[in-house]
C-alpha cells in the first residue's frame, strides 16, 4: 500500500532535523540501525553538469560526444514505467527561493507504479526526458541510483525495481548532510567513475567557490589558493562558478559512461 499524502507533509515538517539524525548515525549501534533501515544496498552517483566537463580523449565528431546526461537518458529510455514528482520534497521543505520547487524527482521501474498518484504523475519517455532537461536548464544537478530511503518513505518495492533520479540544488539538497553523516553511509553517494576535478594556476584565491556552491563543502582556500578535498562528489558547480575559469573537470574516457550504467544496472532493473 502506497504511503498516504500526510507522510509527505510529515517529512516537510521534520526535514530541518536531517543534520541531527545524520550526526546520530556516527554513534555505534544507532548508526548501523539507520544504515540498515534506510540505506542498505544503496549506490548513488552524482552526474556532473554537462557543460562543466571535458573528455581527456580527443573526439573528432563533437556532435556525437558522450556526456554524463547520457546515463540518465539510457535508463529513461529503457524503463517500463516513469513517475515524475510534482515537487521537490527538499526544496518544498525549505521554501527554496533560488530554484524551482516544481521540478521534482523522477522514479523509474516497476516499483514506481505503486507510488501514491497524489505525489505526482505517470509520464511517458519523452515527457520524462523533457523534465530532466528542464532540471538541467534550471541549474540543478542529477543524482541517480538505488536509494532505500525512497523505497521506505514511498512504501513501494521491491527496491531492486526502483531507480531514483534526484534533481538537486546546492542550498536544500538532502545530501548536504554528507559531511556529517557516518562514513559508511556517506560512501554510498559517490562521484561518477573516471571524473577528476583540479584547480589550476589561474586560481587567485577569491573564495567564490567556497560560497553556497558545493553540495558537500569540499572546497577551501589555503594560502590564497582553492583546494578541493577528498569529499568532492564531482557535481561541477564550482567549475561554472569560478570567475577565473580556474577549476577543471575531466572525464578520463567516454567508456566511463558505460561503466556508470553497468554499475547502476547491477542494483536496479527498470525494464
Amino acid at each position: 500500500m502506497a504511503s498516504p499524502y500526510w507522510v509527505k507533509k510529515l517529512i516537510n515538517k521534520t526535514f530541518s532535523q536531517r543534520f541531527f539524525w545524520s550526526r546520530l548515525s556516527n554513534v555505534p549501534g544507532i548508526g548501523r540501525i539507520i544504515e540498515y533501515a534506510l540505506f542498505e544496498n544503496d549506490d548513488i552517483i552524482f552526474l556532473p553538469k554537462t557543460r562543466s566537463i571535458s573528455v581527456n580523449r580527443a573526439i573528432e565528431q563533437k556532435d556525437n560526444m558522450v556526456v554524463p546526461a547520457d546515463v540518465l537518458e539510457h535508463f529513461i529510455r529503457k524503463a517500463n514505467f516513469h513517475f515524475i514528482m510534482d515537487s521537490c520534497i527538499c526544496r518544498d521543505s525549505t521554501d527554496c527561493a533560488d530554484y524551482p520547487i516544481s521540478l521534482g524527482c523522477i522514479f523509474l521501474g516497476e516499483a514506481a507504479k505503486g507510488i501514491n498518484p497524489k505525489f505526482g504523475r505517470a509520464a511517458n519517455r519523452e515527457e520524462t526526458l523533457e523534465h530532466a532537461a528542464r532540471c538541467r536548464d534550471a541549474g540543478l544537478v542529477h543524482l541517480i541510483g538505488r536509494n532505500k530511503l525512497d523505497k521506505v518513505w514511498l512504501n513501494v518495492g521491491p527496491g531492486e525495481k526502483l531507480l531514483t533520479i534526484c534533481n538537486c540544488c546546492p542550498c536544500c539538497c538532502l545530501w548536504k548532510v554528507l559531511p556529517v553523516i557516518s562514513p559508511s553511509i556517506g560512501s554510498k553517494v559517490q562521484r561518477m567513475p573516471g571524473i577528476s576535478v583540479t584547480v589550476t594556476e589561474k586560481c587567485v584565491g577569491c573564495g567564490t567557490c567556497t560560497g553556497d556552491i558545493c553540495f558537500v563543502n569540499a572546497i577551501s582556500i589555503e594560502e590564497d589558493h582553492a583546494v578541493i578535498g577528498s569529499g568532492c562528489r564531482g557535481c561541477g558547480r564550482c567549475v561554472d562558478a569560478c570567475p577565473q575559469e580556474a577549476i577543471e573537470m575531466k572525464m578520463e574516457k567516454t567508456e566511463n559512461i558505460e561503466e556508470a550504467i553497468n554499475r547502476i544496472s547491477k542494483l536496479v532493473d527498470v525494464s
